[in-house]
Protein backbone atom coordinates (compact mmCIF):
# COMPACT_ATOMS: atom_id res chain seq x y z
CA UNK A 1 0.00 0.00 0.00
CA UNK A 2 0.81 3.39 -0.11
CA UNK A 3 2.02 5.65 2.39
CA UNK A 4 3.67 8.65 3.93
CA UNK A 5 6.89 8.01 5.52
CA UNK A 6 10.52 9.80 6.36
CA UNK A 7 13.73 8.87 6.86
CA UNK A 8 15.74 11.43 8.03
CA UNK A 9 15.01 14.82 9.63
CA UNK A 10 14.25 17.86 8.13
CA UNK A 11 11.55 20.27 5.97
CA UNK A 12 9.08 19.05 3.77
CA UNK A 13 11.25 17.69 1.15
CA UNK A 14 11.96 14.18 3.05
CA UNK A 15 8.09 13.28 3.17
CA UNK A 16 8.09 10.45 0.93
CA UNK A 17 5.40 7.97 -0.72
CA UNK A 18 6.72 4.26 -0.40
CA UNK A 19 4.71 1.11 -0.42
CA UNK A 20 4.89 -0.43 2.57
CA UNK A 21 2.98 -3.55 3.62
CA UNK A 22 -0.73 -3.73 4.43
CA UNK A 23 -1.53 -3.68 8.12
CA UNK A 24 -4.09 -5.96 9.90
CA UNK A 25 -6.76 -5.39 12.64
CA UNK A 26 -6.12 -6.92 15.82
CA UNK A 27 -8.16 -7.61 18.85
CA UNK A 28 -10.88 -4.78 19.08
CA UNK A 29 -9.77 -3.15 15.89
CA UNK A 30 -10.79 -2.16 12.47
CA UNK A 31 -8.86 -2.15 9.35
CA UNK A 32 -10.26 1.30 6.75
CA UNK A 33 -9.37 1.40 3.25
CA UNK A 34 -8.45 4.95 4.09
CA UNK A 35 -10.63 7.74 2.07
CA UNK A 36 -9.17 10.74 4.45
CA UNK A 37 -6.77 11.73 7.12
CA UNK A 38 -5.69 14.78 9.14
CA UNK A 39 -2.45 16.49 9.15
CA UNK A 40 -2.17 18.16 12.61
CA UNK A 41 0.75 19.87 13.78
CA UNK A 42 2.69 17.32 15.48
CA UNK A 43 3.21 16.04 12.09
CA UNK A 44 5.46 18.61 11.31
CA UNK A 45 7.28 18.73 14.64
CA UNK A 46 7.89 14.65 14.42
CA UNK A 47 8.90 15.51 10.60
CA UNK A 48 11.80 17.52 12.15
CA UNK A 49 12.87 15.61 14.83
CA UNK A 50 11.50 17.34 17.77
CA UNK A 51 9.34 14.25 19.25
CA UNK A 52 10.01 10.69 18.43
CA UNK A 53 14.28 10.06 17.54
CA UNK A 54 13.84 6.71 15.96
CA UNK A 55 13.85 6.40 12.06
CA UNK A 56 11.79 5.95 9.43
CA UNK A 57 8.91 7.22 10.49
CA UNK A 58 5.19 6.94 9.19
CA UNK A 59 2.33 9.50 9.99
CA UNK A 60 -0.96 10.70 10.42
CA UNK A 61 -3.05 9.48 14.15
CA UNK A 62 -7.04 10.29 12.45
CA UNK A 63 -8.31 9.21 9.81
CA UNK A 64 -12.01 8.32 8.17
CA UNK A 65 -12.84 5.44 5.48
CA UNK A 66 -14.72 2.43 5.09
CA UNK A 67 -14.31 -0.69 6.91
CA UNK A 68 -12.67 -3.42 5.20
CA UNK A 69 -11.21 -5.93 8.03
CA UNK A 70 -12.73 -6.53 11.52
CA UNK A 71 -10.78 -7.86 14.50
CA UNK A 72 -11.56 -9.99 16.86
CA UNK A 73 -14.57 -9.62 18.65
CA UNK A 74 -15.50 -6.47 16.49
CA UNK A 75 -19.54 -6.67 16.59
CA UNK A 76 -20.72 -2.62 16.81
CA UNK A 77 -19.55 -1.78 12.93
CA UNK A 78 -20.06 -4.34 10.03
CA UNK A 79 -17.26 -4.44 6.60
CA UNK A 80 -18.39 -1.70 4.32
CA UNK A 81 -19.29 1.16 7.28
CA UNK A 82 -17.96 4.48 7.54
CA UNK A 83 -16.24 4.93 10.96
CA UNK A 84 -13.36 7.70 11.77
CA UNK A 85 -11.39 7.17 15.14
CA UNK A 86 -7.66 6.95 15.75
CA UNK A 87 -5.07 5.09 14.43
CA UNK A 88 -2.62 4.78 17.88
CA UNK A 89 0.41 3.21 15.70
CA UNK A 90 0.48 6.49 13.99
CA UNK A 91 0.21 5.41 10.42
CA UNK A 92 -3.04 6.96 9.01
CA UNK A 93 -1.65 8.79 5.80
CA UNK A 94 -2.15 5.38 3.85
CA UNK A 95 -4.22 3.46 1.57
CA UNK A 96 -5.10 1.66 4.86
CA UNK A 97 -5.26 1.98 8.52
CA UNK A 98 -5.75 -0.08 11.34
CA UNK A 99 -8.72 1.54 13.88
CA UNK A 100 -8.04 1.42 17.87
CA UNK A 101 -11.16 3.74 18.62
CA UNK A 102 -13.68 4.32 16.00
CA UNK A 103 -17.31 5.43 15.66
CA UNK A 104 -19.69 5.93 12.62
CA UNK A 105 -18.95 8.69 10.83
CA UNK A 106 -21.93 11.41 11.16
CA UNK A 107 -24.60 10.63 8.00
CA UNK A 108 -24.36 14.47 7.39
CA UNK A 109 -20.45 14.51 6.59
CA UNK A 110 -18.11 13.56 4.02
CA UNK A 111 -15.18 12.05 4.79
CA UNK A 112 -12.56 14.58 4.75
CA UNK A 113 -14.75 16.65 6.98
CA UNK A 114 -15.02 13.65 9.53
CA UNK A 115 -11.34 12.93 9.25
CA UNK A 116 -11.07 16.72 10.38
CA UNK A 117 -12.25 15.78 13.94
CA UNK A 118 -11.08 13.32 16.33
CA UNK A 119 -7.71 14.99 17.10
CA UNK A 120 -8.95 18.23 18.01
CA UNK A 121 -12.20 16.60 19.60
CA UNK A 122 -10.68 14.63 21.43
CA UNK A 123 -7.98 17.24 23.03
CA UNK A 124 -10.56 19.49 23.67
CA UNK A 125 -12.94 17.01 25.58
CA UNK A 126 -10.07 15.60 27.68
CA UNK A 127 -8.76 19.54 28.94
CA UNK A 128 -13.18 20.17 29.31
CA UNK A 129 -13.32 17.03 31.59
CA UNK A 130 -10.26 17.75 33.24
CA UNK A 131 -11.14 21.13 34.46
CA UNK A 132 -14.68 20.03 34.96
CA UNK A 133 -16.08 22.38 32.77
CA UNK A 134 -19.89 22.22 33.49
CA UNK A 135 -23.35 24.33 33.13
CA UNK A 136 -23.51 27.52 34.57
CA UNK A 137 -19.57 28.10 34.33
CA UNK A 138 -17.77 30.38 32.87
CA UNK A 139 -14.89 29.97 30.72
CA UNK A 140 -11.93 31.41 28.87
CA UNK A 141 -10.57 29.84 25.84
CA UNK A 142 -7.44 31.25 24.93
CA UNK A 143 -6.52 30.71 21.26
CA UNK A 144 -10.25 30.02 20.42
CA UNK A 145 -10.01 30.34 16.70
CA UNK A 146 -8.14 27.29 15.37
CA UNK A 147 -9.44 23.68 15.58
CA UNK A 148 -8.82 22.60 19.20
CA UNK A 149 -10.12 26.07 20.31
CA UNK A 150 -13.10 26.27 18.21
CA UNK A 151 -14.34 22.67 19.42
CA UNK A 152 -13.79 23.90 23.55
CA UNK A 153 -16.49 26.30 22.34
CA UNK A 154 -18.72 24.45 21.02
CA UNK A 155 -18.40 21.79 23.50
CA UNK A 156 -18.90 23.73 26.22
CA UNK A 157 -21.21 25.72 24.62
CA UNK A 158 -22.97 22.53 24.42
CA UNK A 159 -22.55 21.97 28.56
CA UNK A 160 -23.88 24.82 29.04
CA UNK A 161 -21.26 26.90 30.00
CA UNK A 162 -20.58 30.63 29.06
CA UNK A 163 -17.91 30.62 26.58
CA UNK A 164 -15.50 33.92 26.04
CA UNK A 165 -12.72 33.41 23.50
CA UNK A 166 -9.51 35.29 22.79
CA UNK A 167 -8.45 35.26 18.83
CA UNK A 168 -7.71 37.76 16.33
CA UNK A 169 -10.17 40.53 15.33
CA UNK A 170 -10.69 38.61 11.51
CA UNK A 171 -11.99 35.75 13.98
CA UNK A 172 -14.25 37.34 16.21
CA UNK A 173 -17.71 36.83 14.14
CA UNK A 174 -16.92 32.90 13.32
CA UNK A 175 -16.39 32.64 17.66
CA UNK A 176 -19.80 34.83 17.85
CA UNK A 177 -21.17 32.03 15.28
CA UNK A 178 -19.74 29.27 17.54
CA UNK A 179 -21.72 30.89 20.85
CA UNK A 180 -18.83 32.61 22.47
CA UNK A 181 -18.35 36.11 23.34
CA UNK A 182 -14.90 37.28 21.80
CA UNK A 183 -11.76 39.64 22.75
CA UNK A 184 -8.73 40.65 21.21
CA UNK A 185 -6.06 38.84 22.77
CA UNK A 186 -2.26 40.89 22.98
CA UNK A 187 -1.27 43.45 25.12
CA UNK A 188 -4.63 44.14 27.45
CA UNK A 189 -6.53 41.28 26.93
CA UNK A 190 -7.17 40.43 30.66
CA UNK A 191 -8.77 43.94 30.84
CA UNK A 192 -10.85 43.39 27.82
CA UNK A 193 -12.06 40.05 29.62
CA UNK A 194 -12.76 42.41 32.93
CA UNK A 195 -14.88 44.21 30.53
CA UNK A 196 -17.21 41.25 29.93
CA UNK A 197 -16.66 38.98 33.59
CA UNK A 198 -16.00 42.23 36.03
CA UNK A 199 -15.14 39.42 38.12
CA UNK A 200 -13.02 37.14 36.19
CA UNK A 201 -13.92 33.61 34.91
CA UNK A 202 -14.69 30.58 36.70
CA UNK A 203 -12.34 28.37 34.36
CA UNK A 204 -9.71 28.95 31.92
CA UNK A 205 -8.13 26.73 29.03
CA UNK A 206 -4.46 28.32 26.95
CA UNK A 207 -4.98 26.69 23.17
CA UNK A 208 -2.17 29.20 21.77
CA UNK A 209 0.08 28.64 24.23
CA UNK A 210 1.40 32.13 23.85
CA UNK A 211 2.62 33.36 27.48
CA UNK A 212 -0.56 34.80 29.07
CA UNK A 213 -1.04 32.12 31.68
CA UNK A 214 -0.10 34.55 34.68
CA UNK A 215 -3.20 36.48 33.17
CA UNK A 216 -5.10 33.36 33.07
CA UNK A 217 -4.23 32.79 36.40
CA UNK A 218 -5.34 35.86 37.46
CA UNK A 219 -8.36 35.78 35.76
CA UNK A 220 -9.63 32.30 36.85
CA UNK A 221 -8.67 32.99 40.51
CA UNK A 222 -5.80 30.38 40.84
CA UNK A 223 -3.34 27.72 38.58
CA UNK A 224 -5.71 25.33 39.83
CA UNK A 225 -8.62 26.29 37.74
CA UNK A 226 -6.63 26.68 34.70
CA UNK A 227 -5.40 24.11 32.64
CA UNK A 228 -2.91 24.68 29.20
CA UNK A 229 -2.39 22.03 26.27
CA UNK A 230 -0.28 24.06 24.19
CA UNK A 231 2.62 25.81 27.16
CA UNK A 232 4.37 22.83 28.82
CA UNK A 233 7.31 24.91 30.31
CA UNK A 234 4.39 27.58 30.81
CA UNK A 235 2.48 25.18 33.32
CA UNK A 236 5.53 24.05 35.02
CA UNK A 237 6.76 27.59 36.04
CA UNK A 238 3.12 28.57 36.92
CA UNK A 239 1.73 25.90 38.78
CA UNK A 240 -0.63 25.23 35.96
CA UNK A 241 -1.92 21.30 35.12
CA UNK A 242 -0.82 20.82 31.18
CA UNK A 243 -3.03 17.84 29.47
CA UNK A 244 -1.51 15.36 27.63
CA UNK A 245 -3.02 12.74 25.65
CA UNK A 246 -0.77 9.93 27.51
CA UNK A 247 -2.48 10.17 30.59
CA UNK A 248 -5.53 9.04 29.27
CA UNK A 249 -7.48 9.99 25.91
CA UNK A 250 -11.00 11.58 26.34
CA UNK A 251 -11.97 8.72 23.24
CA UNK A 252 -15.63 8.84 24.65
CA UNK A 253 -16.25 11.74 22.72
CA UNK A 254 -16.09 9.90 19.36
CA UNK A 255 -19.54 8.31 20.28
CA UNK A 256 -20.81 11.58 21.34
CA UNK A 257 -20.39 14.08 18.81
CA UNK A 258 -22.47 12.57 16.06
CA UNK A 259 -25.67 13.58 17.92
CA UNK A 260 -23.74 17.21 18.10
CA UNK A 261 -23.09 17.36 14.25
CA UNK A 262 -26.56 16.19 13.15
CA UNK A 263 -27.94 18.71 15.74
CA UNK A 264 -25.88 21.42 13.79
CA UNK A 265 -23.88 22.09 17.08
CA UNK A 266 -20.92 20.97 16.23
CA UNK A 267 -17.96 21.69 12.77
CA UNK A 268 -14.53 21.83 11.93
CA UNK A 269 -13.80 23.83 9.04
CA UNK A 270 -11.75 21.61 6.69
CA UNK A 271 -9.40 24.58 5.16
CA UNK A 272 -7.69 22.85 2.80
CA UNK A 273 -7.50 19.46 1.44
CA UNK A 274 -4.71 17.95 -0.55
CA UNK A 275 -3.98 14.42 -2.51
CA UNK A 276 -2.05 11.63 -0.25
CA UNK A 277 0.93 12.68 -2.90
CA UNK A 278 1.07 16.26 -2.06
CA UNK A 279 1.77 15.76 1.50
CA UNK A 280 4.88 17.78 1.55
CA UNK A 281 2.67 20.60 0.04
CA UNK A 282 0.10 20.44 3.09
CA UNK A 283 2.99 20.47 5.84
CA UNK A 284 4.27 23.51 3.49
CA UNK A 285 0.63 25.02 4.73
CA UNK A 286 0.44 24.16 7.90
CA UNK A 287 3.63 25.39 8.85
CA UNK A 288 3.34 28.93 7.33
CA UNK A 289 -0.43 29.41 9.06
CA UNK A 290 -2.91 31.79 8.93
CA UNK A 291 -5.08 28.83 7.92
CA UNK A 292 -9.09 28.74 9.59
CA UNK A 293 -9.60 25.13 9.77
CA UNK A 294 -8.15 21.24 9.40
CA UNK A 295 -5.84 20.15 6.69
CA UNK A 296 -6.61 16.80 5.27
CA UNK A 297 -5.27 14.89 2.91
CA UNK A 298 -7.47 12.99 0.49
CA UNK A 299 -6.57 9.06 -0.53
CA UNK A 300 -7.79 7.20 -3.23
Amino acid sequence: MKAVRFGRFGGPEVLEIVDLPEPHAGAGEVRVAVRAAGVNPSDWKKRRGLMDPELPQTLGYEAAGVVDELGEGVSDVAVGDRVFGFSTGGAAQAEFAVLAYYAPVPPSLGFAEAAAIPAALETATRALDQLGVGSGATLLVNGASGSVGSAAVQLAVARGARVIGTAGPANHEYLRELGAEAVAYGEGMAGRVRALAPDGVDLALDVAGSGVLPELVQLAGGAENVLTVADFAGSQEHGVRFSRGDAGRAVHALGEVGALVEAGRFALPVARTFPLADVADAHRAGESGGARGKLVLVVG
